[in-house]
Formats: C-alpha cells, sequence, structure tokens
C-alpha cells in the first residue's frame, strides 16, 4: 500500500504565543531566514534566539517568522526516532521560556507535485515583472503529490513549493498519539477533493487576483526601477485580503530606496461575482539611505510590521479614513537610534507628498497610497503629550524642514 503523505502547518489559536525573525548571538536578525525552508542542511552554525513577537501559551509544534517550524524536546524525540535521516534539529533560544527548543529543518527536497491533481493552482506570469519566477508556482492549495517520486522520505519539501513541509502518514499518527499541540494535517495524497464548480470558482478567483496584481504593477513602474535585486519574497497567509503578503521595491530617480505593499488591495477571496479592491489601500516607506539587500533592510521589516497591524485590525482601516494615524510596532532588529524605550517603534502613517500618487484605480475600485514615516522617539513622545492636532503640527515641520515622508534610521527631531 502507498505512503499516505500530509501538509504539516501551524494551527494558530487564540492565546498562544508567536514567534518572530531568527536572531544571532548578538540579536541581530539572520542574514538568511529562509535557509530553513528550502529541503537542504542550514548553513548558519551559530547560536540562534527567537524573540517572543506576542506572548501566549507555548506550543510543541509552531512556525516563526518566514515560515521556520519550531519543535520543543518531546517532539524533535519524535522526529529523531522516526526520520533521524530527513532532518536537522538545530538548538534554538526563545526568550523568557526555558526549553529546550530546535528548528526543524527537513533536509530533503522532491520534484512531486501533481498540478492536475490539485485543485487551485497558479504561476507567475511575465506581467509580475520578474523575469526568473516566470513559469513557477504563484500559490496553490488543495495540494496533491505523486507519492512514487519521493522514494522512502517521511519528511521533505516540495521543490516547486517548498513553503509546504510534508510529513508521512506515521509521523502524523505518532504526533496525533503523543498529543501534539500546534499542528494541523492536509492531506496530499489519496482522492482529489474539488469539484468542478470549485476549480471554476478558482480560477475566476485567479483571474480577479491577475487584473489587480498586473494594474498595480503598471504603477509601481511608473515610480521607479524595479530591479531583480529588488526581489522581495512573498508570503503564503495571514490577514491580508488574498492571503498573501507581498512587496515590491523600486529605486526612485533620485537613487533613494521606495518600498510599497503589494496586496493589501487584492480581491477578498471570498468575493467572486465582481472585482472588490479589497481595504482600498497600500502602504508605501520611502528612504534616501543606501540599504544593501533590500529585502533584509530595516525599511521593509518595518513596512511588514505596519501592514500587518493594518491588515488585522479594523479600527486602524477606520482612523486612516479620516486622515493620518500614529502606531507603534515591536522594535526587534530596527535601528537603535528609532526603538523606544519600551522597545518600540512609532510611525506616522497617511502623511501627503507631491512626489507619489494619493490614489491610483484599480479594476476593483479605487485605491489609496498611504505613506509611512519613521518617528523618531522624541517626536513620539512629543506627539503622546501635545495630543490633538499635533500630528498636522509635526508634519509642518517635517515639511519646513525639507525632510517630508521619507524615512531615516536617524536624523534631528522635529520637535524637542
Amino acid at each position: 500500500m502507498a505512503t499516505k503523505y500530509f501538509d504539516l502547518s501551524e494551527h494558530v489559536a487564540e492565546g498562544c504565543w508567536c514567534l518572530g525573525h531568527p536572531l544571532d548571538d548578538q540579536r541581530q536578525e539572520l542574514d538568511d531566514p529562509w535557509q530553513f525552508s528550502v529541503g537542504e542542511p542550514a548553513h548558519f552554525k551559530g547560536q540562534i534566539k527567537l524573540p517572543l513577537d506576542m506572548e501566549g501559551e507555548s506550543l510543541d509544534y509552531s512556525h516563526a517568522a518566514f515560515g521556520t517550524p519550531v519543535v520543543n524536546a518531546k517532539l524533535a524525540a519524535l522526529f529523531q526516532e522516526l526520520a533521524p535521516t530527513d532532518v536537522e534539529l538545530i538548538p534554538v533560544e526563545v526568550d523568557d521560556r526555558a526549553g529546550p527548543y530546535f528548528i526543524l529543518n527537513a533536509l530533503r527536497k522532491f520534484t512531486c507535485i501533481d498540478t492536475e491533481a490539485s485543485a487551485e493552482v497558479d504561476y507567475w506570469s511575465e506581467e509580475d515583472g520578474i523575469p526568473e519566477k516566470v513559469g513557477k508556482l504563484f500559490s496553490i492549495s488543495d495540494m496533491r503529490i505523486d507519492p512514487s517520486k519521493v522514494g522512502d522520505a517521511k519528511v521533505f519539501r516540495p521543490s516547486e513549493w517548498r513553503v509546504a513541509l510534508i510529513v508521512s502518514e506515521d509521523i502524523k499518527a505518532a504526533m496525533e498519539r503523543a498529543g501534539i499541540t500546534g499542528a494541523v494535517f492536509e492531506p496530499v495524497t489519496g482522492p482529489t477533493t474539488f469539484d468542478p464548480v470549485r476549480r471554476a470558482e478558482t480560477k475566476k478567483r485567479g483571474d480577479l487576483w491577475d487584473q489587480a496584481r498586473i494594474a498595480r504593477h503598471s504603477i509601481w513602474r511608473g515610480l521607479g526601477d524595479m530591479a531583480d535585486d529588488l526581489y522581495i519574497p512573498p508570503v503564503v497567509g495571514g490577514p491580508w485580503p488574498g492571503k498573501r503578503q507581498g512587496w515590491k521595491a523600486m529605486r526612485r530617480p533620485d537613487g533613494g530606496m521606495l518600498i510599497v505593499t503589494d496586496g493589501l488591495s487584492d480581491p477578498f477571496n471570498d468575493i467572486l461575482d465582481h472585482p472588490t479592491a479589497g481595504f482600498g489601500l497600500e502602504l508605501a516607506i520611502e528612504t534616501p539611505e543606501p540599504l544593501g539587500e533590500v529585502w533584509k533592510s530595516w525599511p521593509v521589516h518595518l513596512l511588514e510590521r505596519v501592514a500587518y497591524e493594518v491588515a488585522e485590525l479594523e479600527k486602524l482601516r477606520v482612523s486612516l479614513a479620516n486622515g493620518t494615524l500614529s502606531m507603534e510596532v515591536d522594535g526587534v532588529g530596527m535601528p537603535e537610534t528609532l526603538v523606544t524605550p519600551e522597545g518600540r517603534v512609532a510611525v506616522l502613517i497617511g502623511m501627503e507628498t507631491d512626489s507619489l500618487p494619493s490614489r491610483f484605480a484599480l479594476p476593483g475600485g479605487e485605491v489609496r497610497l498611504l505613506t509611512v514615516k519613521a518617528l523618531m522617539p522624541a517626536e513620539l513622545k512629543w506627539l503622546l503629550r501635545q495630543g490633538k492636532g499635533a500630528a498636522a503640527e509635526l508634519i509642518r515641520r517635517f515639511n519646513e524642514a525639507g525632510e517630508g515622508h521619507l524615512s531615516r534610521s536617524w536624523r534631528q527631531p522635529a520637535v524637542s
């Protein structure tokens, strides 16, 4: 009898912890956090630390940032017993938790996805502007694999879709017997679950996403140079309208860097009878500072955190509809000059500028492009002290100083 396989993922539940970006022993973000999700031995050999982005109940199985699987000692022992040659267990320290904990890194990958049997399959196109990805999988759901192509593997990643972590039926059964918390299993073998109606809905959903993505791309292309080295990997899942988090970066004519969210205006997953523009907004952060590898830079991480909060909390989106908004996000990995004594970084959202379009049109409706400006800790303190009307005065001072909406890792505060 052929072995059955399952896609192992994290079961997110209210009250449970949320693990952050892997850090080195100096609490600097790892240069390559994706190395634990590619089906190969990890190349980082130092001590790894994981911050707690959100306090809560610890789980036997969790995902840190970038989909990094994290397991406790009980689950690590189970994998070591059942699949010793398929995984490596990398010790990791979790803030304020005794442990031990381990990153679970799959060592094997196979070209094995059966796209004909899978329900929802979409591919990168030339219109996306990333030549090296054209023809590769952009999204997939109700995935099915061909088990004849994976040999005797019990843990592996599909080469075509390495965000998936696949385990065999005996590992699933052992985890369930052990009462492992935090794990959810989706079958990737056996009879397919889709029907013609669902496939038609999937195609319609994909067409709506493509329309929005292509229209946005034409806007981004007009704002700067979108070179290949500026690619920022998307993240599948999360509270964005299309359940996919994306970003684009472009070099501005003056040499600065502009990073924008690319998907807060995606059509909603559950509305198929007409195009929508999601939340009707996208966010943008611009800096004149050199950034090195853009996708690892502090403006990208800051924009990720702000965008997640905006997508998650309706009250923030309602406030943004009424004007500018200041907010704070986690400061882990941010430039020390921006971090408050409480470990947070503040931003001002919605400051107007003549150098970027404030609105643009998509097939699903009008979209606002809202700027995100990093604030110095002294400016946040001043805002909180001054109260109503303070944001408008702060914006006036930014413009008077010639700073406008631009973000820097350090500058003289506009207030004293």
